[in-house]
C-alpha cells in the first residue's frame, strides 16, 4: 500500500495511505476545481497553482489559500539520502546512504573537487556504490579510511 507525506504551509505534516486517498469523495468542477466530501464535511477546493513535477500546489478553500507539498515513498527516500535536486547544491557533507564497507577513499583533505567527482567507493548489499561530490568545492575533512565499516548516515566527507 502506498504512503504519502503531505505538508501544508510548511507547518503541518500529515501521513496518508492510498486507502485514505481513495476514501475521499470528490467530483471535478471545471479545469481546477473540485467538490470534496470527507468525514461528512463538504468543501469546494480550487487549485490555483500547480507544479506537478515537484508535487507542489497552492489550493484555495473558501477565502483561504494553502501551500501543499506531497511526497510519495520514493521522494521521501531520495530526500532522506540527500539526493534531491533542490538541496544538492547546498550540501556541505557527504554521508553514508546505507550501512557498508569503505573500499576506497579517492580524495584527501584540501583537495579541490568538482560536482560529480568520485569521492568514496562503498560496498553495500554486495554492490559497489560510488559516492559523488554534490557540488564544486574543497574537501574540509575526510572522516573515514579504507576498510572501515560505516552505519547509515555516518559522516564521510565534509566540504568547505
Amino acid at each position: 500500500m502506498k504512503k504519502f507525506k503531505v505538508n501544508v504551509n510548511n507547518s503541518f505534516d500529515f501521513d496518508l495511505t492510498e486507502e485514505d486517498v481513495k476514501g475521499v469523495d470528490s467530483i471535478q468542477k471545471g479545469d481546477s476545481g473540485y467538490h470534496i466530501i470527507n468525514n461528512d464535511r463538504s468543501l469546494d477546493v480550487v487549485i490555483t497553482e500547480s507544479d506537478f513535477h515537484n508535487k507542489n500546489y497552492t489550493i484555495k478553500i473558501g477565502t483561504n489559500s494553502y501551500s501543499v507539498s506531497i511526497s510519495d515513498e520514493l521522494a521521501q527516500l531520495i530526500t532522506e539520502m540527500g539526493l534531491s535536486l533542490g538541496s544538492s547544491k547546498q550540501v556541505n557533507t557527504v554521508k553514508a546512504p546505507m550501512p557498508g564497507l569503505i573500499i576506497d577513499v579517492k580524495v584527501a583533505e584540501g583537495d579541490s573537487i568538482s560536482e560529480n567527482d568520485s569521492l568514496v567507493v562503498m560496498e553495500a548489499m554486495k554492490m559497489e556504490n560510488i559516492l559523488m561530490a554534490p557540488r564544486d568545492g574543497v574537501v574540509k575533512s575526510v572522516t573515514v579510511n579504507t576498510g572501515e565499516t560505516v552505519d547509515k548516515g555516518a559522516l564521510l566527507i565534509e566540504l568547505e
